[in-house]
This record gives C-alpha cells, structure tokens and sequence, in this order.
C-alpha cells in the first residue's frame, strides 16, 4: 500500500514537471485518470465537477479580473467550497451570486474571508501548510488521501471531500492540528455513507 501510494505521488510529480509537452500531456492524463480511478467520486462525477469549476472560472472572470485572482474553487460533487480573501462585502456576495448562477451547482460553501489587502499575510505560508498537510495524508495508509482537497487562505485550514469514516476524518484533521502555525481547522468534507 505503501508503494501505491509512492507511485502515485512519483506519476504526479512527473505529471507536473512535464506537462507542457507532448508527453507530458499524456503523462498528466495518465496520472489524473488513475487518481480518477481511486477516489470514491464516479467518473462522471468528475467531469461535472470539472466542467462547473471551468464555467465558475470563467464567469469570474467575465464579472471582474481581481475577483477571478481572488477567489478560490474546489468542486466536489456539486458542491463548490469558496475560499480567498475579497476586499469587502459586496466581493463575497457577488461571487456567490456568481457561483450560484451555474448550473450543476448544489450547494456553495462561502469561506471567503472579508480583508485589507494592505494587512495579507504571506500566501506562501499558506501554501507550505497545505504541501505539508497533502504529503502527511499521502504517507498515512489509514488515509484515502486522494479524496481530500486542502486549501489554506491565512493558516485556517479548509479540508473538502469524501472521508471513508468519521475516524479517518478525524485523522485529517489531527494532522492538520499538527502543523506549525496552523490557526484553525474548517472541515466540509462528507462522509462516504451520508452521500
């Protein structure tokens, strides 16, 4: 089990460094098939998700260039979590406006923070949080890591997916706890049998 999950994470990382070329695209696509394969969304599932992730994108986008920078998607089975940081109010209601104007859209979990820009902290920070978290879930064997999706927007760590069990959930989250600076833990992931 240990080694599926090394190989896993081996093809996603080549995925990554040779995406741009021919091979690569073949690589990547290998490589999101078969975590395809291994999560508990169907396929179909999948391509929706994608396919309103790519129609939220560009209605952002359409609306307002700094809120398509500042907003932040992660589609899961038609939910769609929303995290970033808006400059005030009116940004965090038209860009829920905006995602719930797509179709296939079922519900839109808001975690969009309201923030001075002048006062952001470092967004690498962030990123280190959610790397260390995603390579903790991928070395624990009691975790389906591929059916989780971390987000960090100012060290409050957002989880979404499918958790096998309340057990395994918990887990996540204990590792999450366990990383320096980490402020807070919100969690929209679903257990597998309440789906």
């Amino acid at each position: 089990m240990k080694f599926v999950a090394l190989l896993v994470t081996l093809v996603l990382g080549l995925a990554l460094l040779t995406s741009c070329t021919p091979a690569g695209l073949i690589i990547g696509g290998i490589a999101t098939a078969g975590v395809t394969i291994a999560e508990e969304r169907s396929l179909e599932d999948t391509v929706n998700d994608a396919s309103i992730k790519l129609k939220i994108l560009t209605a952002l986008l359409d609306s307002n260039d700094e809120l398509f920078a500042d907003v932040s998607t992660i589609v899961i089975e038609g939910r769609v979590l929303v995290t970033g940081e808006v400059p005030n109010d009116e940004d965090r209601s038209s860009a829920t406006s905006i995602i719930w104007s797509i179709d296939g859209v079922k519900a839109v979990l808001n975690e969009l923070q309201v923030s001075d820009k002048e006062t952001l902290t470092s967004s690498s920070g962030d990123s280190w949080i959610s790397a260390k978290l995603r390579a903790r879930l991928v070395q624990d064997l009691d975790v389906k890591h591929v059916n989780y999706t971390i987000d960090t927007v100012n060290k409050i760590v957002y989880v979404m997916g499918i958790a096998q069990d309340q057990a395994e959930l918990n887990r996540v989250k204990l590792h999450a706890r366990d990383i320096s600076g980490v402020r807070k833990i919100i969690s929209h992931a679903v257990l597998k049998k309440n789906r």
